[in-house]
């Protein structure tokens, strides 16, 4: 059975200042004008909107938008576009974001590297605080989280400790607003 995707455009590293967008890339500075934003909105609302669509709104042509497109991709302000599935139609009900608690700092490459070699990890953070990384994983239930702590994650060597806390529901969800 095929779900529902959703597909979401990824901007990274974006800073309002007064009326104007800009973003610091590699010590560059690319300005982002309103023209760019509208794109951006429109993608970001619905990245299957069809170009043509966008440019008869705005007030632009398709090559137009496009060519700002490159532009934005280019800059690294458009990191990518991509599906996302829904994890609960494909039965993993458990969400659990995991902090892991190193024997020392100098070991948090090779813990995240073992981590990448687990699939149910889906994103792995170094931090400050209590704990050295931060991981939210996404199980079938809490057997299966008990499962990739007992098995997978604790066993990592470098890793002194973990501290589990399950989602209960999503509250929030979204991107920048521009």
């Amino acid at each position: 059975m095929v779900s529902d995707f959703f597909i979401s455009i990824e901007i990274d590293f974006v800073f309002l200042l007064s009326n104007q967008l800009s973003m610091k890339i590699n010590h560059l500075q690319i300005e982002i004008d309103g023209i760019d934003k509208e794109i951006l909105r429109d993608l970001m609302d619905d990245a299957r909107k069809p170009i043509l669509q966008i440019a008869n709104k705005i007030g632009i042509s398709g090559a137009a938008i496009h060519q700002r497109l490159r532009k934005l991709e280019q800059a690294r302000v458009i990191s990518g576009s991509k599906f996302i599935v829904d994890t609960k139609v494909l039965g993993y009900s458990t969400m659990a974001f995991i902090g892991i608690y190193l024997e020392k700092a100098s070991s948090n490459p090779e813990v995240v590297k073992e981590l990448k070699k687990i699939p149910e990890v889906l994103e792995c953070h170094y931090t400050t605080g209590n704990w050295s990384i931060l991981i939210k994983l996404i199980c079938r239930d809490n057997e299966h989280l008990m499962q990739l702590l007992n098995k997978k994650i604790q066993p990592i060597d470098g890793v002194s400790r973990t501290e589990t806390y399950i989602s209960l529901e999503q509250q929030i969800e979204r991107q920048i607003q521009l």
